[in-house]
């Protein structure tokens, strides 16, 4: 499925809960509603057995995407962060022009740009990876180049 993503363990706790909802309320409820539906008898006419079977369908591809996500996922440990270089994790303080901003640096899924949380693999964040306090970047934006300086790692 994918390669391997940051996430915080925050996030890597609510994958494992919507799994193990998944497996252990969900998943037996839709077999249920699959068996009722099939005693009903004419399963080519039966909707609620067709859409639980799809549903099933969906919920199955979900599983299997959860489950890759746990085991590709690499935990930010930030008792280990250098708040001397920007890493996944760090919560970093940048200026362009005259205007602040603070970003804190997360896998692409639990990437949230509105909350302040941008993704390792967005143009702005592999621009900071690996920045110290005082760099300046250049970053492509669809108005063009922007540059930003770095003010603060945290």
């Amino acid at each position: 499925f994918m390669s391997k993503k940051f996430i915080s363990v925050e996030g890597l706790e609510k994958i494992k809960k919507e799994l193990e909802e998944i497996k252990k309320i969900k998943r037996p409820e839709l077999i249920n509603r699959i068996q009722e539906a099939k005693e009903l008898g004419d399963l080519s006419e039966n909707a609620d057995y067709h859409s639980a079977k799809e549903e099933q369908s969906f919920m199955e591809y979900r599983v299997l995407e959860l489950e890759d996500l746990i085991k590709n996922s690499i935990v930010i440990d930030n008792s280990q962060k250098n708040n001397e270089m920007v890493g996944v994790g760090s919560t970093v303080k940048i200026k362009n022009n005259n205007n602040e901003q603070e970003y804190t640096i997360t896998g692409s899924n639990e990437a949230d740009p509105i909350s302040g949380k941008i993704s390792n693999e967005s143009p702005l964040g592999k621009e900071m990876m690996d920045k110290k306090v005082g760099d300046e970047f250049l970053v492509e934006t669809p108005k063009g180049e922007v540059k930003y300086k770095i003010l603060g790692i945290k």
